[in-house]
């Protein structure tokens, strides 16, 4: 981008000296950046636990029968994995990362519009998993309903459901204030000059998302409400022996549940938006259309959740409607697909970590979309409903696509965060690791799915063990290449070489000032003149 942004004489982010000292000038800080690297940490913390989870899951599933945990403890295991990586990791992972500390850069802001509530918003999102964790230690046993907590089961188990639901719902308060804190940013904090269309696409894709946090995350917590009423009450809103509906519950569960995978994805498409022409050296193709399929993902994503609902007994003119819908909101997914590679076409690509890691992404993503037209065409979901291949697809498109998108975020904004740089070759060594290990062991579940492997399930059929174990020799690929990339990550925040200004030649605004940014991040008032990649 052509905007010149005068520098002066100006002290980082990281060295400021504010009203506070030590870990209070970081827990009680109200600086965006400073925010987004406390939610950066603790999410990091509560994705490898996850993670770890998730191994000793596949390690209990390496051969019929019981491995090393009993059927119970699996139950609980995979209901805190979900909770842990849907509730605490993936739904804030990109905006609250990413989102507060680049959108106020990108279009030329000091700072978020309501800084004392942004940092409200991280209080209630560690109190929700501090609260999350805890339940999973209490007397009456973890959770055991899966993260869906589907109802009637939710109602009457004796497990600690009531505490993660709660969680959960204080969680969605910490959503929705980000989803409004944005969005009033977008609207009133653009800098001089700066119109709708010629923002960032990051801060587009985070706009979208916004809404949908705003929106949907409301309706989750009134069915969170709803369940925990009926345990304590006896109000029979889903048990049918007091008169309720399981199927309403899962209704309500998924019209927000569905646009929450938009919530996870589309910050991850605006991150790859960003990365594509920096390392190509192009101006993006179809900067408008990319724009508007942000929207156009956030608004028909509302209404496509009865695609999860299609064996729960809907009418046959439901089932092709959601179906219709599903296909159609593949489209504007599709553009973004079509641009990214069009933009790479004669492009001067520079291979470096961030770029490998968005081609990752580009792969997989393609993978989890295509079979999720196969789960969208009703004949095809009700053979492989509630099998491994749900997990498979679910995992194409969340870690495939929201994971491997936070990977390529950090390595590409990390020397502007910190102002260091991490060892390239080991971050192109571990990346490639890390996408034989997902292959690895995602792919087979695809396989074993269609062949009738039910998810969730502690034990199997002899017939699958073959699938089971190279899905696990596949997660210990994966866990090696994520602590190989955290250790090089790690390493490079804290003793890399200084990072120059500018270290990839990008043209949008947040390179167009020094590394670490100062507190207010533009020293001198400024004028946005040109588009947002501008490439001679």
């Amino acid at each position: 981008m052509s905007n010149e942004v005068n520098k002066i004489e100006y002290v980082s982010y990281l060295e400021h000296q504010g009203r506070f000292k030590g870990l209070k000038s970081w827990i009680f800080a109200t600086d965006h950046k400073r925010i987004a690297l406390l939610y950066m940490y603790a999410i990091a913390a509560f994705f490898f636990i996850g993670a770890l989870l998730g191994l000793l899951m596949r390690f209990e599933l390496i051969a019929p029968g019981e491995t090393i945990m009993k059927a119970q403890t699996y139950n609980g295991l995979f209901t805190v994995h979900g909770v842990i990586m849907i509730f605490m990791v993936v739904i804030p992972g990109l905006s609250a990362v990413f989102g507060n500390f680049f959108l106020p850069i990108l279009i030329g802001a000091k700072d978020v519009a309501f800084p004392r509530l942004n940092l409200f918003s991280w209080w209630i999102f560690v109190f929700g998993s501090v609260l999350a964790v805890a339940s999973q230690f209490l007397k009456s046993g973890p959770p055991d309903t899966g993260w869906t907590f589907y109802a009637p089961y939710s109602t009457t188990t004796g497990t600690s459901v009531i505490i993660a639901t709660t969680a959960a719902f204080i969680l969605g308060f910490s959503s929705i204030l980000t989803g409004l804190n944005f969005l009033v940013t977008v609207h009133q904090m653009r800098a001089p000059g700066m119109k709708f269309f010629n923002m960032p696409l990051f801060p587009w894709a985070i706009y979208a998302t916004a809404w949908i946090q705003l929106l949907a995350t409301p309706i989750v917590g009134i069915t969170l409400l709803m369940l925990i009423a009926e345990r304590l009450f006896g109000i029979g809103f889903f048990d049918p022996n007091l008169g309720g509906d399981p199927v309403l519950f899962q209704h309500l569960f998924w019209i927000y549940s569905h646009p929450a995978v938009y919530i996870m994805i589309l910050p991850a498409m605006g991150v790859i938006t960003e990365i594509v022409p920096t390392f190509c050296q192009r101006k993006v193709y179809g900067y408008k259309a990319i724009a508007l399929s942000s929207l156009a993902i956030a608004g028909v994503g509302f209404l496509v959740w009865g695609h999860h609902m299609y064996t729960s007994g809907m009418s046959e003119n439901a089932r092709w409607f959601f179906s219709l819908l599903t296909f159609i909101v593949a489209v504007p997914s599709a553009i973004k697909v079509f641009n990214w590679i069009s933009t790479m076409y004669k492009g001067s690509i520079d291979l470096k970590p961030p770029f490998l890691f968005a081609l990752a992404f580009i792969f997989l993503f393609i993978i989890g979309g295509t079979t999720g037209l196969i789960l969208g065409s009703v004949a095809t979901n009700i053979q492989v409903h509630d099998t491994s291949f749900i997990v498979a697809h679910f995992h194409y498109i969340i870690f495939g696509g929201m994971g491997f998108a936070f990977f390529a975020a950090i390595h590409y904004w990390l020397p502007k965060m910190y102002g260091r740089l991490y060892n390239f070759r080991r971050a192109n060594i571990a990346c490639i690791i890390m996408f034989i290990g997902f292959n690895t062991l995602y792919f087979p579940q695809f396989v074993i799915g269609i062949q009738g492997m039910p998810r969730r399930y502690f034990d199997y059929l002899p017939q699958f063990q073959t699938g089971h174990m190279i899905s696990t020799i596949g997660g210990v690929i994966l866990i090696f290449g994520l602590f190989y990339m955290l250790i090089n990550l790690i390493k490079g925040a804290r003793k890399g070489p200084k990072a120059p200004a500018n270290p990839w030649n990008g043209s949008t605004l947040e390179w167009q000032i020094p590394s670490p940014p100062s507190l207010e991040n533009f020293d001198e008032p400024f004028e946005v003149k040109a588009n947002p990649y501008d490439y001679k």
